[in-house]
C-alpha cells in the first residue's frame, strides 16, 4: 500500500566543526525524527518518535535556520528507516560539507572585519573633515579680526598723527614721546639682530646639514670631515641656555611693567571710588537755587538725596556682586584676558559661535577642561550681565538726575514767580500756597513714579534671573537623565561582553580538547612516518649499492669503448697516394655516401640532471630579479629587502629543514 508521506529536512547552523542534518518522516500513525551527526564518523540517531491519529493536519516542526519541504512517496514498510538506523548510507541523502560551511563562515567574518575597518576609516575621515571645517571657520574669523585690527590701527595712527600735528608745538612732552618711540624701535631692531637673526641662521644651517645627511645616506657616500654632530649639539644647547636667560630677563621686565600698570589701575579704582563717594552729593545747581520757600528747597534736596541713595544702593549691590564674582573666580588674569580676547573675536551673529570659541579656548588653554571653560563662561555671562545692569543703572541715574534737576529748577522758578506774584499781589497769597501744595504733590508723584519705575525694573531683572535659573535647572536635569541612561547602557554592554567572554572561553576549551586529540593523532602518524622513512633509507642504501655496481660496470664498458676508439685512430696506414686523394669517411658520412652502414652513436660520458628553461622562468624570484635588473634597481636597498621575502614556487619539505645554524 502506497500513500503520500511528508519528509522535512533541517540543517542546523554550523559553529566551528559541529553541525547536524535532521529529517522527519511522517507515516500513517507515527512521526519519526532523525538526526545525522558528524563526530569522527557519520551515524544516525533517533531523536523522537511519537504517534498521531489519522488526521491529515500535522503540527509543523519548530523553525530552523534552513528548512526544505518536499513531498514524496513512501511504502508502509520501514526498510529505509531500518537501513538508516543500522548505519547504511543512501544515495538520496548526501553528507554535509562542513569544510565549505566553515569556509563560508570565515568569509563572513572577514567581510565583517572589513566593514568594521571601513567604518573606522570613515569615522577618522569624518573627524579630519570636521577639524578641517573648524580650522577653515577659524581662519575666516581670524582674517576678519585681522582686518578689523588693521583698520583700527590705521585709524589710531591717523588720530595720533593729527594730535601730534595739532598739539606737538604747544606742549613739551610730545618730543619726549617721539624720542622714547625712536629708542624703543632701535632697541627692537638691536634685539632682532642680536637674538632673532642668529637663531634663524642656526635653524637654516641645521636644515641644510640635515638635508646633506639625508642626501649622503641615500647615495651611500661620506660627508665632509668638518661635520661634527657633538659640536653642533653643544652649540644648540648653548644657544638654548642663552635664549632661556634672555626670556627670563624679558619676563622680569614684563612683570615690572605689569606692576606699574597695576598701580595705575589701582589709582583709577581709587578715583572711581572717590567718584562713587561723590555720587550722593547734591549738585551745585540745586544748592545755588534761590528759592523763597526753604521747605520747598529742603524737600527738593531731600528728594534728590533719597533718589541718589536708592540708585547708589543699587549700584553698591551690583558692585558687591561683581566683587564676589571676581573673588570666587579661580582663573588668573592672563587666562581671563585670553578668554575675553577669544570671545570678542567671534561676533554674535556668527553661526555655531559657541562651539568655535570653545574649540579655540581648548587649544589655547590646554590646562583647562571643557567643564571649567563652560563654568567660567557662565561666570563671565553673569559678570557681563551685571555690568550691563550697572551701565543701564548709571545711564538711568544720569537721565533721572538731569530730569530731576530740570524739573526742580522749573519748580523753583515757578515758586519764585509765585513768590513775586505774592509780593506784588498780596491778595493772591492763597493761590500761591495752593501752587506750592501742587508743586509738593507733583514732587511726591514724581518720586512715586520714579520709585515705581525702579521697582518694576528690579522685578523684571529678578524674573529674568529666575527664568535663567529655571532653564539651568532644566538643563541639569536633562544632563542627569542622559548620564543615567548612559550608565544603564554601559552596564548592559558590560553584561553582554561578559556573556561573550564566557562563550569564547567555552569555545576555546572545546578547541583545546580538539587540538589535543589532533596532536595525539599527529604523534602516532609521526611515529609511523619515522618507520616509513627508515624503510625508505634502507631501500635507498640498497639502490645506491646497486647504482655503484652499475657505475663500475659502465666504467669498464667506457674504458673498453675508449680502447676501441684508440685502436681506430691509431696510425697504422702506410704510404697510400690513392687513399690520400680519396674522400674521407666523415665527408662520405656528410654527403650520405654509404648511409646504409649502421652508425653506432656514442653514449654521453655523464648523465645530466637539471632544469629546463620553462621551469627556470616560471620561478617568480627570477622574474622579479630580471625586472629589477632591467630597471637598474637590483643594487638598491629596496631590492635587498624585497628579494628575500619572495617565496619559492614550491615550499621546501618540513623534514628536510636544517637545524645546524639554529644552535
Amino acid at each position: 500500500m502506497v500513500f503520500w508521506t511528508l519528509v522535512t529536512l533541517e540543517t542546523d547552523a554550523v559553529d566551528g566543526g559541529g553541525g547536524r542534518l535532521c529529517f522527519s518522516v511522517a507515516t500513517r500513525g507515527r512521526i519519526s525524527r532523525y538526526r545525522v551527526c558528524r563526530a569522527g564518523r557519520d551515524r544516525l540517531q533517533s531523536e523522537e518518535s511519537y504517534s498521531f491519529n489519522s488526521n491529515p493536519c500535522i503540527e509543523p516542526q519548530p523553525k530552523r535556520l534552513k528548512k526544505k519541504m518536499l513531498v514524496t512517496t513512501h511504502r508502509t514498510d520501514d526498510a529505509l528507516v531500518t537501513r538508516m538506523k543500522n548505519g547504511f548510507g543512501s544515495s538520496k541523502y548526501k553528507p554535509v560539507d562542513y569544510e565549505q560551511l566553515r569556509a563560508e563562515t570565515e568569509a563572513k567574518k572577514l567581510a565583517s572585519a572589513n566593514i568594521q575597518l571601513k567604518i573606522k576609516k570613515t569615522q577618522h575621515a569624518s573627524k579630519l573633515t570636521k577639524d578641517h571645517m573648524l580650522l577653515k571657520q577659524h581662519s575666516q574669523v581670524w582674517w576678519k579680526e585681522h582686518e578689523r585690527l588693521s583698520k583700527s590701527q590705521s585709524e589710531l595712527e591717523q588720530q595720533l598723527n593729527a594730535l601730534w600735528e595739532e598739539y606737538g608745538i604747544k606742549y613739551d612732552f610730545f618730543p619726549n614721546i617721539k624720542d622714547i618711540e625712536r629708542q624703543l624701535s632701535e632697541e627692537r631692531e638691536r634685539y632682532k639682530e642680536c637674538t632673532v637673526h642668529p637663531i634663524w641662521q642656526l635653524r637654516d644651517d641645521l636644515k641644510h646639514r640635515i638635508g646633506e645627511m639625508q642626501y649622503h645616506s641615500l647615495q651611500h657616500t661620506e660627508m665632509a670631515n668638518d661635520f661634527d654632530p657633538e659640536k653642533i649639539m653643544q652649540q644648540v644647547e648653548f644657544v638654548k641656555s642663552q635664549q632661556s636667560e634672555l626670556l627670563e630677563n624679558l619676563a622680569q621686565e614684563q612683570h615690572l611693567v605689569e606692576e606699574s600698570l597695576t598701580e595705575v589701575q589701582l589709582q583709577e579704582l581709587i578715583n572711581a571710588e572717590n567718584a562713587a563717594g561723590r555720587f550722593c552729593e547734591v549738585p551745585v545747581i540745586l544748592q545755588e537755587l534761590q528759592c523763597p520757600y526753604p521747605d520747598l528747597k529742603a524737600s527738593v534736596l531731600t528728594e534728590y538725596q533719597s533718589l541718589a541713595e536708592g540708585f547708589f544702593s543699587k549700584l553698591q549691590e551690583l558692585d558687591t556682586q561683581l566683587n564676589d564674582l571676581d573673588r570666587d573666580c579661580p582663573w588668573s588674569d592672563k587666562h581671563h584676558w585670553i578668554f575675553q580676547s577669544i570671545i570678542r573675536q567671534y561676533p554674535r551673529d556668527l553661526p555655531n559661535r559657541r562651539a568655535l570659541y570653545l574649540d579655540m579656548m581648548s587649544k589655547h588653554l590646554l590646562d583647562k577642561t571643557r567643564q571649567e571653560l563652560v563654568s567660567h563662561e557662565k561666570i563671565w555671562d553673569t559678570h557681563r550681565f551685571i555690568n550691563e545692569q550697572r551701565r543701564a543703572l548709571e545711564e538711568n541715574w544720569a537721565r533721572y538726575r538731569k530730569d530731576f534737576v530740570t524739573k526742580a529748577a522749573m519748580s523753583v522758578t515757578e515758586a519764585c514767580y509765585a513768590y513775586e506774584m505774592e509780593v506784588v499781589l498780596a491778595n493772591d497769597r492763597r493761590k500761591q500756597q495752593e501752587v506750592c501744595c501742587e508743586l509738593k504733590v507733583k514732587v511726591r508723584e514724581l518720586r512715586a513714579h520714579q520709585e515705581e519705575a525702579l521697582r518694576l525694573k528690579s522685578a523684571i531683572a529678578a524674573r529674568r534671573k529666575e527664568e535663567e535659573e529655571r532653564q539651568e535647572r532644566q538643563e541639569k536635569e536633562k544632563e542627569e537623565l542622559r548620564r543615567a541612561d548612559g550608565k544603564a547602557k554601559i552596564q548592559k554592554y558590560k553584561a553582554k561582553k561578559q556573556r561573550a567572554w564566557e562563550e569564547q572561553q567555552q569555545r576555546d576549551i572545546e578547541r583545546l580538547h580538539q587540538l589535543e586529540d589532533m596532536m595525539a593523532q599527529r604523534a602516532q602518524r609521526d611515529s609511523e612516518r619515522v618507520l616509513y622513512r627508515q624503510q625508505l633509507l634502507e631501500q635507498r642504501l640498497s639502490e645506491r649499492k646497486e647504482m655503484a655496481h652499475l657505475e663500475e660496470l659502465e666504467e669498464v664498458e667506457r674504458q673498453r669503448r675508449l680502447d676501441a676508439l684508440r685502436q681506430q685512430v691509431a696510425v697504422i696506414a702506410g704510404f697510400d697516394p690513392v687513399r690520400m686523394m680519396s674522400d674521407t669517411k666523415s665527408f662520405k658520412a656528410k654527403m650520405g655516401i654509404g648511409a646504409e652502414e649502421e652508425i653506432v652513436l656514442q653514449k654521453p660520458l655523464f648523465p645530466l640532471h637539471t632544469y629546463n628553461e620553462q621551469q627556470i622562468i616560471s620561478d617568480q624570484r627570477v622574474r622579479v630579479e630580471m625586472a629589477l635588473r632591467e630597471a637598474g634597481l637590483h643594487h638598491t636597498l629596496y631590492a635587498k629587502e624585497i628579494l628575500p621575502k619572495i617565496s619559492p614556487p614550491k615550499p621546501p619539505r618540513k623534514d628536510m629543514k636544517s637545524t645546524v645554524f639554529e644552535k
